[in-house]
């Protein structure tokens, strides 16, 4: 045994003082392995559908439901059945309806407490003691543990058991009892949650979803090209924060900015309102939901206006400092012919709807006015000191990254950038050539230093101009399209200017050749994983399947954004990968919080059997049991070493 290894075998002894100890947690990790794997719940495009996600989040995509059927069968009508995942996914809520119209409140309270243990029972039987003592709600620990571990038709203790929920009721904490073990039915039926990419953007609560998931038990996320212009945005970006503006203004969401966040905006308003006053900004317009405020019409469409061309000018700085973006056809503010009102894009002259824009210098397009200027350096210093956005997306780049490997699948959010032949596209940051993985890895790095690297303000200007880089560049992975229309679509009539060319990995998602390179490129086996892939809107209304390559490839953007859901003709798949193998779930729009409540309508799913194992899929067959075999191997070691003398136990 050298050195090295006994240094570390002795820093495990601190852990494990003596055979006995040691001896335990080996025998405990040996058995963990043979426990079914535990539950992962994959989403992704939420934008800030905040009601939907929270439902989705608390029913499991049907886990739920799935384990009131597994438990009860036949034994309880569908009605009781749908109250009974009602009150689990709502118990606050549900319990002040019931408190209204239960003649016989205690009798209720029985009957539903045997059963929510039922549940809570069967959702915890494939986790160890000691990983459900940690999710036990602090109040009532030791009764759950009490209640859930045990055998009920155990003749002795069955009068223990009923004295228990009697008293819980007798003593009036039935009702926050069952607020308690619905929130652990909600967090044991999921081990493990995937977001992968978009959070943010078109949908009202984007802070309300990162709030929820902050304090969730277990996650990562995959950076969508919409969280990372936020991430930008935070980091004090220009360009980034001009688009997070430019969108929370177009789909009306600005009160996600002022009351979610809050941004003051009156500097923005002020602004655009002495620029614009006198222009409808009728190429502006605000596409908003059912909640939006139509007296802030006016305000909101000038502010559109007005950020979105600062944007346009932003951007251009970057294009211009940063060649090596290959973006110049990107430049389009000197391609204004005011005279004519035409624009020159492409090579081809487009008529253009608006050429009011008494901020741009025609001599100098690209050049904030000092008023501009004034407001970007504003918006900026709210943005850094905004100390609720700095803590979701510090959030993000703990818990998030370009990609994700986990369990045999391959996570991202956009694309593998391929050149027209389907080999990996080599791409040029900042003098380097980079492509495949590794283009990934180098722009996660830079995007971290754009946020973190604040002491060295080289890198950190990279870094910054990465993140609106990954947001838009045509050779983005979480992008892929040739170019962000945005100018085109507001301002040019002719819809031919408006398409974005796809990168070539989107007509090669059914080619199996493909695929298997790219799960090798991220040290996968071919034969025995999966991309799983949001981004782009599956259009099942027209016939398209998220499903790709017999299963290799899951596209699971279905439009979770209502924005998209005319599009797409759901609201949004989801993935559920658990012991038994993977299942999509296609989910119709979801109605309202309040009538989930009140009418207990859940989400419409179907869902659709992707691969099913043929043997049931252990906790040794994951990435966790992988390190559990380290760990065991470690500890075999420490035996040996206190068996042949090197390390002496203690506490004896």
């Amino acid at each position: 045994m050298n050195e090295v290894e006994l240094k570390y075998l002795k820093s495990i002894a601190n852990q494990y003082p003596t055979i006995a100890e040691a001896s335990t947690e080996i025998i405990n990790l040996q058995a963990i392995l043979n426990l079914p794997k535990g539950t992962e719940h994959f989403l992704t495009d939420i934008h800030g559908e905040y009601e939907q996600f929270i439902h989705v989040l608390k029913n499991g995509s049907g886990a739920v439901k799935r384990k009131i059927n597994d438990e009860f069968g036949n034994s309880l009508s569908q009605k009781d059945k749908k109250s009974l995942a009602t009150l689990i996914y709502y118990p606050q809520q549900k319990l002040e309806l019931v408190l209204k119209e239960e003649e016989n409140i205690e009798d209720w309270y029985k009957i539903i407490l045997h059963r929510l243990v039922q549940i809570t029972r069967r959702a915890a039987s494939k986790y160890t003691r000691s990983k459900v003592r940690k999710a036990l709600p602090k109040d009532f620990a030791y009764i759950i543990e009490e209640l859930i571990t045990e055998k009920f038709e155990v003749q002795n203790k069955e009068a223990y058991y009923n004295e228990i929920i009697n008293t819980i009721i007798r003593i009036g904490r039935a009702r926050e009892f069952i607020i308690a073990i619905s929130n652990l039915i909600q967090r044991l039926v999921i081990d493990h949650l995937h977001i992968v990419g978009d959070i943010y953007d078109r949908g009202p609560g984007p802070h309300v979803i990162m709030d929820k998931l902050c304090k969730y038990h277990s996650i990562d996320i995959q950076w969508g090209n919409h969280d990372v212009v936020w991430m930008g945005a935070a980091s004090g970006q220009l360009a980034c924060i001009a688009n997070v503006l430019r969108m929370s203004a177009k789909y009306g969401n600005l009160d996600t900015l002022e009351e979610g966040y809050g941004i003051n905006l009156i500097p923005l308003a002020t602004f655009a309102m002495d620029t614009y006053k006198d222009d409808p900004c009728s190429c502006f317009t605000i596409s908003y939901n059912t909640n939006y405020n139509t007296k802030d019409l006016g305000i909101d469409t000038k502010m559109h206006k007005a950020i979105s061309v600062i944007q346009f000018k932003l951007e251009g700085q970057i294009i211009m400092r940063r060649p090596e973006f290959e973006m110049n056809n990107r430049l389009l503010l000197d391609k204004i012919d005011y005279e004519n009102k035409t624009v020159t894009v492409d090579g081809r002259k487009y008529e253009i709807l608006d050429t009011n824009f008494p901020t741009v210098n025609k001599d100098a397009p690209y050049e904030l006015t000092s008023e501009e200027a004034q407001l970007m350096e504003r918006l900026r210093t709210a943005f850094l000191r905004c100390e609720k956005l700095q803590k979701h997306v510090r959030f993000l780049f703990s818990k998030g990254s370009l990609y994700k490997v986990y369990n045999s699948n391959l996570l991202y959010h956009g694309c593998v950038p391929l050149d027209e032949n389907g080999e990996f596209k080599k791409v040029n940051i900042f003098g380097k050539k980079y492509s495949g993985k590794a283009l990934y890895d180098t722009l996660d790095n830079y995007a971290r230093k754009g946020y973190y690297a604040i002491n060295d303000e080289t890198e950190h200007l990279k870094g910054q101009d990465i993140l609106w880089y990954i947001w838009e560049n045509q050779n983005s992975p979480v992008f892929g399209k040739d170019k962000m229309a945005t100018f085109e679509r507001y301002l040019i009539k002719d819809k031919e200017s408006h398409k974005e060319k796809k990168n070539p990995y989107y007509s090669l998602t059914d080619n199996e050749e493909t695929l298997n390179k790219i799960l090798v490129e991220f040290g996968l086996d071919a034969e025995n994983s999966h991309i799983i892939n949001g981004h782009i809107p599956i259009e099942q209304k027209k016939g398209e399947s998220p499903i790709r390559c017999g299963g290799k490839l899951l596209i699971i953007d279905g439009g979770f954004s209502k924005a998209y859901q005319a599009k797409t003709g759901i609201a949004g798949y989801t993935l559920i990968s658990n012991s038994h193998g993977l299942r999509l779930v296609a989910h119709e729009p979801f109605e309202s919080l309040e009538a989930a409540i009140t009418k207990e309508t859940d989400i419409h799913s179907d869902s659709v059997i992707v691969e099913t194992a043929s043997d049931r899929v252990r906790v040794a067959d994951t990435d966790i049991g992988r390190g559990i075999r380290e760990n065991i191997k470690d500890l075999e070691n420490l035996l040996k070493a206190y068996r042949e003398g090197f390390i002496i136990e203690k506490n004896i």
